[in-house]
């Protein structure tokens, strides 16, 4: 059986969901915080998705949970400038306006996506966890941190987050995973 080393900056960020692959696939790993030793991240966790069957049952459900994973890409994608902006006035503006524009929008496309792949479950695609679900459990919790209730008029996203957290093994590596910012 292969050891893996992950290496990322002293923060959740895009490896988060790689740890939280490693977690809900029980797999131990070596989490190094002090420089690059795996380029890419998506492509990390996509590898680490389809090695621990997080990824989908076949070809079909595979791309389902990639666009799901691109829409949350997406919504990334949307916060970024706020998060990058360094005048205080104009973070201000761009945190306000993609709370109050642009995420309710990227969050409906999540919700209808979760409701029409999710088979009437909890889980984006099918009835079982993905990389999708951990995806999302991560951003959605840097979301939360920023607006505590940007999630209230999602009651099937807040269903899927709550789905994650009951994970046995997610519970336990929440409950033991160091504090670092996003």
């Amino acid at each position: 059986m292969p050891s893996y080393k992950l290496s990322y900056f002293n923060a959740r960020g895009r490896a988060e969901v790689s740890r939280l692959i490693f977690a809900a696939a029980g797999q131990k790993y070596e989490d190094i915080l002090d420089g690059v030793k795996l380029p890419q991240s998506s492509a990390i966790v996509r590898f680490l998705a389809k090695q621990f069957h997080l990824a989908g049952k076949d070809n079909f459900e595979q791309a389902k949970v990639d666009a799901i994973v691109d829409t949350i890409y997406d919504t990334l994608n949307a916060f970024l400038p706020s998060l990058l902006e360094q005048d205080p006035i104009k973070k201000e503006e761009l945190t306000k306006k993609f709370f109050s524009e642009q995420l309710p929008k990227h969050l409906q496309n999540l919700e209808t996506l979760g409701k029409l792949y999710g088979n009437g479950g909890h889980f984006f695609v099918g009835k079982q966890l993905t990389w999708a679900d951990l995806l999302f459990y991560n951003f959605g919790q840097t979301f939360i941190e920023a607006e505590a209730d940007c999630l209230s008029s999602f009651s099937w996203l807040k269903q899927n987050r709550a789905e994650v957290e009951k994970q046995p093994k997610i519970v336990e590596y929440l409950k033991n995973r160091p504090k670092t910012p996003f």
